[in-house]
């Protein structure tokens, strides 16, 4: 089966979202599958289309053995929502220079389109499925416009968002099925198209071989990691402000960048409370990295309807426990398989007690919830048991 992946990030930009769209390439081309991936020019986390890539409106490579067909974008990591629409429109725009290859397109069985952003997932469906009529999945990973509107970045009932709400139902009303990476995101969909076919497919990563997960080791001091996108949804700037993790017993080491790198760079810089900011990792080196941390944050400003943070469950898997800031399914996940702590979002004070509970816990009680995480993710949120069932459900379609 010939399949095309459109996605507006791609490898070899790093981050969560990338890194879960390879993920998902490399894991259908395991069974057996043709896999080429259309996306833009690498840009991310920076906001500057990567140096090789430059001067140019498209590129065409073979990276690890998947083809990939690259277009201009306007790349930005600003604040401004104006300048960040634009990026996201211009791509929606140069994607449709990919169809005057028209016998390569006409080969495609499956076209698996990423959302959002919404301008991209709307335009891909207006050239796949209704000028090409071919067989088109959306992959749903947040739900916009409501998460714009739960962070505050969009304001409801203005111009844009009824623009954004439109794109979302053309977006479910015109795909043959839908995947989400939550079962809040597919039940949002079933809302409005009760007979439309879903699977929930988590954001599972592609597993990276690092060798046995170490033994629990009681560190000196409770090591704690955040590593991730630096940006307005997670707010690390807020935590890094307001706890001491030094008076706490604890030292916060931090990987990453986006748009609040620079204040938290200055912040660690003026004040001794534990803090410290390493940079960026690549995927394999970040997995091994990971082992030598007692437990991890995971911060979410807002509650997001249907957001799960793809970092659960690469910590699972590495046997790390988890301190979420955050509600929800994810919430309910943390809880459920007793992989760690939570406190409602923006609860600084809550996530402070909760720091304080898991740094005092023995030896033994940290080791029991490191073993839960890798239980879980040797089960229930295993990649390869994810893909099996996928692959039956996608090749239904």
């Amino acid at each position: 089966m010939n399949v095309l992946i459109v996605s507006f990030f791609y490898a070899p930009e790093i981050g969560a979202a990338p890194s879960r769209i390879y993920s998902m390439a490399k894991g259908i081309q395991s069974h057996g599958h043709k896999v080429e991936v259309l996306t833009c020019m690498p840009n991310y986390p920076k906001g500057r289309i990567f140096e090789k890539y430059r001067g140019c409106l498209s590129r065409h490579e073979e990276m690890n053995d998947i083809k990939v067909h690259r277009y201009w974008t306007y790349a930005t990591l600003s604040k401004n929502p104006i300048r960040r629409i634009l990026s996201m429109f211009s791509f929606a725009f140069m994607l449709w220079c990919f169809a005057i290859h028209f016998l390569r397109i006409r080969h495609y069985d499956r076209v698996i389109i990423q959302s959002p952003p919404l301008p991209v997932g709307m335009s891909a469906l207006l050239l796949f499925k209704c000028l090409y009529h071919r067989q088109t999945i959306v992959n749903i990973s947040d739900l916009w416009p409501i998460s714009a509107v739960e962070l505050g970045a969009l304001r409801e009932g203005s111009a844009i968002h009824k623009l954004l709400l439109w794109m979302e139902r053309f977006i479910y009303k015109h795909a043959d099925a839908i995947q989400g990476q939550s079962q809040e995101i597919l039940d949002h969909v079933l809302s409005f198209y009760p007979e439309k076919r879903t699977f929930l497919y988590r954001n599972l990563q592609l597993p990276v071989k690092t060798g046995p997960v170490a033994e629990h080791k009681q560190h000196p001091v409770f090591r704690i990691i955040y590593a991730g996108l630096l940006g307005v949804a997670q707010d690390v700037l807020s935590i890094v402000e307001q706890i001491d993790f030094k008076a706490l017993g604890t030292e916060l080491h931090i990987f990453g960048g986006g748009i609040q790198l620079e204040q938290i760079e200055a912040y660690i810089k003026n004040h001794d409370t534990g803090i410290f900011y390493h940079g960026f990792l690549e995927k394999a080196e970040m997995i091994k990295e990971l082992q030598g941390y007692d437990a991890s944050i995971v911060p979410l400003t807002v509650q997001i309807t249907g957001a799960v943070p793809s970092k659960i469950f690469d910590l699972m898997s590495v046997g790390v426990p988890i301190l979420l800031c955050g509600s929800g399914e994810a919430a309910a996940i943390v809880r459920d398989y007793g992989i760690g702590l939570v406190s409602a979002p923006q609860d600084i004070d809550a996530l402070r007690e909760n720091i304080q509970k898991m740094a005092k816990m023995t030896s033994d009680e940290q080791a029991a919830i490191k073993q839960k995480c890798i239980d879980a993710s040797k089960q229930d949120f295993s990649f390869e048991n994810q893909m099996n069932r996928y692959s039956k459900w996608f090749s239904g379609n």
